[in-house]
């Protein structure tokens, strides 16, 4: 009987066995010829087939007029070439450039450091990359043979071509199961890209030759001023991993990445300084007066904040920080520093803050910390923006076209985002005070056009300003852009929190987690994840509508591009051009966060559990 049993059982634990190695590994699907494929897919029924045949004809269509386009020898394509300079910075100082490498360097040396703390990276299938490579290279060719390029750059780029669809066709056929880091191809194609600064002749002069009698532009490689540059910022990153990866086993893990966290934090900062300011000081108003404000708040706010977030305090903490926000608002009335009204309303807002990070003595020194840190942030700024700039043109603006772009959407996200939060909180809070001053400035901001605020703050707030506050144009919309794009992140990560159930606070109540804490661990992880897509696509609408700068009168990228460059007497009429340009830098960065967000998305999990 017992034998039997036992034979019943290995037979049941050996079906089970079966099935789970079934579930584990299923049948490989055999992959269909390029023929079976278009039928199954393309021409599977008479419907499918017409849809087919006038979906191809109309893609034909609207590439044949785009290459008709792009090729007619009416077209102004130097217009863009020749002014590279002024779309990307206007009028930076050149002997300024070393700046601008400088900070990459470092930028490059903390991102190998990271990669390397991290252990980033996957492993993708050389077959994969194969295909891929044996596209880009198809296109490489074929864009060559249509291109009026010059004899050398023709050859020049078909020798490239050739190459890489050479070695798709050699990897195509590997195993599936071969496989390569994907940092190790990220390294390979930044290094390719490094080599042909060298050996291809990149821009406008490519398309002297012969077979244009056009003239365009003198003869030259563009990258002869980048490619010794850009080597260096290969080597820099590459050797900042390596010694990352070095020192990764001899130090402590965890601090290292709090540091690097912190460091990739502040770090944009000090860039940013170091790039737009120059770096003269004025030491004497610098140790009389920025240095003395700074460590009174520093020390006033470290002790008064922490007796507000002692668990005894009571109501007359909550009088105390009501006081200090009346006094923060009432600088506004009277002659005084900019940094002086700054601080105080933040260390309002600190104290209002303080009984929810109430606690054990810990917690209340690390709420200081985080005070203090703030201080040398702000700080920082303001003595940053008070520095004069070092790249002037005439009137208000020090850089132009993209880097302008670049510089408002990168401080409108790093400042919107946490104020965003912050108002989803507040509108989902239990305080009717704050719910309801987060719910009018949510509902107010949306209830207005994105253009009527930037206008608003650029023309209209600069005059209500008292006596001896200034506020430059750039400061402005970037204010504008801030406030506007926090009241659709805040509704976006609302959503998110909605989305989190009540099993979930009540869970994290049950094992004793103050409001705080169930909030920042437990709640808005869980809606930040869910709230991805959304956010993702408010982040890409947000670059997209830099754009309206060109109609205040910024010299962003699109306002040089349409009236600028067609403003110079060489290049009348060449608008469209530029307008093509602009779109495919707008195309392709948008197209890349998208994906990105989608890795992104994959990696947390979104939509599988």
């Amino acid at each position: 009987m017992n034998s039997t049993n036992s034979t019943s059982q290995d037979l049941i634990n050996s079906d089970s066995s079966t099935e789970l190695a079934n579930n584990e590994l299923p049948p490989k699907v055999a992959a269909l010829s390029p023929t079976e494929w278009l039928k199954a897919n393309l021409f599977s029924n008479t419907f499918n087939s017409i849809l087919t045949v006038l979906s191809t004809a109309a893609i034909l269509l609207i590439i044949r007029g785009l290459l008709s386009f792009i090729f007619n020898p009416l077209r102004q394509w130097s217009a863009t070439a020749t002014n590279m300079r002024l779309l990307m910075t206007q009028a930076y100082p050149e002997h300024q450039y070393v700046r601008v490498w400088v900070s990459l360097g470092f930028l490059l040396f903390l991102t190998g450091i990271s990669l390397a703390f991290w252990r980033a990276g996957r492993r993708v299938q050389l077959s994969q990359v194969g295909k891929r490579l044996l596209i880009f290279g198809a296109f490489i060719v074929l864009a060559t043979l249509l291109a009026p390029f010059s004899n050398r750059a023709t050859i020049i780029w078909l020798i490239v071509g050739i190459l890489i669809v050479g070695i798709g066709l050699l990897l195509k056929p590997s195993h599936e199961d071969k496989t390569i880091s994907s940092l190790t191809l990220l390294s390979g194609a930044f290094l390719l890209a490094i080599l042909s600064l060298w050996v291809i002749p990149y821009g406008h002069h490519s398309y002297l030759s012969t077979r244009t009698p056009k003239i365009l532009a003198e003869s030259g490689t563009v990258a002869m001023t980048t490619k010794l540059p850009w080597t260096i910022m290969f080597l820099v990153a590459v050797c900042s991993y390596f010694l990352g990866s070095f020192v990764r086993e001899k130090i402590d893990e965890a601090k290292s990445k709090a540091l690097l966290s912190a460091t990739w934090l502040i770090s944009p900062l000090f860039l940013l300084f170091l790039v737009l300011r120059d770096p003269d000081f004025d030491t004497r108003h610098l140790f009389s007066t920025d240095v003395p404000i700074f460590l009174f708040f520093s020390i006033v706010g470290s002790v008064l904040l922490l007796w507000l977030t002692k668990p005894d305090v009571g109501e007359k903490g909550r009088v105390i920080s009501a006081a200090i926000l009346f006094i923060g608002f009432a600088t506004f009335l009277f002659q005084m520093l900019m940094i002086v009204r700054i601080l105080t309303l933040v260390l309002a807002f600190f104290a209002l803050a303080a009984p929810t990070f109430s606690g054990q003595k810990p917690a209340r020194i690390r709420y200081t910390k985080v005070w203090i840190a703030s201080m040398v942030i702000l700080c920082w700024l303001i003595t940053a923006i008070n520095t004069p700039s070092t790249a002037k043109v005439p009137g208000d603006f020090f850089i132009g076209g993209f880097a302008i772009t670049l510089m408002i959407f990168f401080f409108t996200m790093v400042l919107a985002f946490p104020l965003g939060v912050l108002l989803a909180l507040a509108r989902t809070s239990k305080f009717p005070i704050f719910r309801m001053i987060s719910t009018t400035f949510i509902e107010f901001i949306r209830g207005v056009p994105l253009i009527t605020i930037l206008i608003f703050f650029s023309v209209m707030v600069p005059l209500f300003l008292p006596d001896g506050m200034d506020l430059t144009e750039i400061a402005a919309v970037t204010i504008a852009f801030i406030i506007f794009e926090a009241a659709y992140l805040a509704e976006n990560v609302r959503g998110g929190l909605q989305s989190v159930t009540r099993g979930q606070h009540e869970a994290a109540e049950a094992v004793g987690m103050t409001n705080a804490q169930k909030t920042f661990f437990i709640v808005l992880p869980q809606a930040l994840r869910v709230a991805i897509p959304p956010m993702v696509g408010q982040i890409i609408a947000t670059f997209k509508e830099t754009g309206l700068l060109a109609i205040i009168g910024i010299f962003d990228f699109l306002y040089i591009a349409r009236s600028v460059i067609p403003g110079q007497t060489q290049y009348m009429g060449s608008t469209r051009e530029n307008l093509l340009f602009v779109s495919l830098v707008y195309l392709v960065i948008c197209f890349s966060m998208s994906k990105a967000s989608q890795r992104v998305e994959k990696r947390v999990g979104l939509g599988e559990r």
